[in-house]
């Protein structure tokens, strides 16, 4: 293992015991999953927290999973790893581990109907808790993956300083959705009943409670968060971004081989390089690629705008750019995809 990731381990281990000892228990942070009738991504984070007073303003947002709106609080939370999590899905029961971080993202067989449905989760000396998952028939033909940053909510994510102040200090409210993006996801999911939204993002677990109320705020359509965990790695010392991105293309594309997906990001850094390569890799699974070009400023703090338009002769697959969400719906419904 490599040496930062050592560090980060011994690290984690030392806050838990300290948090045990001073009377803090397991809390599971349920995220929402997705799967076929026969089996379902689960995911979820266990950390260390204070119980609430039965009944405390601390209880009730504990049962709604409210956090904090300044998101600098969610960093510090003392991660719970390697614990034994139970699942309770489908009349079954499973017994996973979280991982090092203490996030639970496993695969368990089930018998579920198609659309939203709930599994509950718990550990041992913490309460138990509900998650949505979204199950998909056996006939769903179309999916939407999406970016989050500088797509569906304006961030200028990659500028290191700006990233900081979005990310620990800003007021979630004050957040800005992008124009007209709400309406194109929406306009998709209504002319493609039970297709999944999928949020693919290089964010960490940490905001995804920020996030999900964000969508929901603003009228995204609901759809599980496909996040990373900050810090390192086994063999090395930061996550990829781009990596993260290209695995869980990957691996929908093998969990789902009939689902053609339309590919939503942003022409600010690596977005197009990433679709590029998917589309070419697995062609059959690629309805079209929607690419929202930032505006010159937002373009200068995202270091800088990558080439367009040759993607569709390069690929083979449809491309469109549009600076907002309207200009991507218009081109889409010319395309046919919409």
């Amino acid at each position: 293992m490599h040496r930062a990731a050592r560090i980060e381990d011994a690290v984690h281990e030392f806050r838990q015991k300290r948090a045990q000892a001073s009377g803090k228990v397991p809390t599971i942070i349920p995220y929402a999953g997705y799967g076929s009738t026969t089996w379902l991504r689960v995911l979820a984070r266990v950390l260390l927290t204070t119980p609430a007073r039965p009944g405390s303003r601390a209880d009730r947002k504990a049962q709604k999973h409210i956090e904090s709106v300044r998101g600098w609080r969610s960093f510090t939370s003392v991660p719970f790893g390697n614990v034994p999590v139970t699942i309770q899905a489908g009349g079954r029961s499973h017994t996973v581990s979280a991982d090092r971080g203490g996030v639970v993202d496993v695969v368990i067989e089930v018998a579920l109907e198609p659309g939203w449905q709930t599994v509950t989760i718990g550990a041992e000396g913490g309460k138990t808790v509900e998650a949505p998952v979204f199950v998909l028939e056996d006939s769903t033909r179309f999916g939407v993956v999406s970016d989050i940053d500088d797509t569906v909510m304006v961030t200028a994510l990659p500028r290191p300083l700006l990233a900081a102040w979005n990310t620990f200090v800003l007021d979630e409210h004050a957040r800005v959705p992008t124009p007209g993006m709400a309406v194109l996801l929406e306009r998709l999911t209504t002319e493609n009943p039970g297709s999944p939204v999928i949020y693919l993002s290089t964010g960490a677990w940490n905001v995804a409670p920020t996030l999900t109320r964000f969508l929901s705020r603003n009228l995204y359509p609901a759809g599980p968060l496909l996040l990373t965990d900050w810090g390192p790695t086994h063999d090395r010392w930061f996550r990829s971004g781009r990596e993260h991105k290209r695995e869980n293309l990957r691996r929908l594309a093998r969990e789902f081989p009939d689902v053609r997906w339309l590919l939503i990001g942003d022409d600010g850094q690596h977005d197009e390089e990433i679709y590029a390569e998917f589309t070419t890799d697995f062609p059959q699974n690629v309805a079209a690629v929607a690419i929202r070009q930032l505006s010159n400023s937002e373009a200068v703090l995202a270091g800088g705008r990558s080439k367009d338009e040759v993607h569709t002769e390069r690929t083979g697959a449809t491309w469109v750019y549009a600076p907002d969400g309207a200009g991507l719906s218009a081109q889409l419904h010319d395309a046919g995809v919409l």
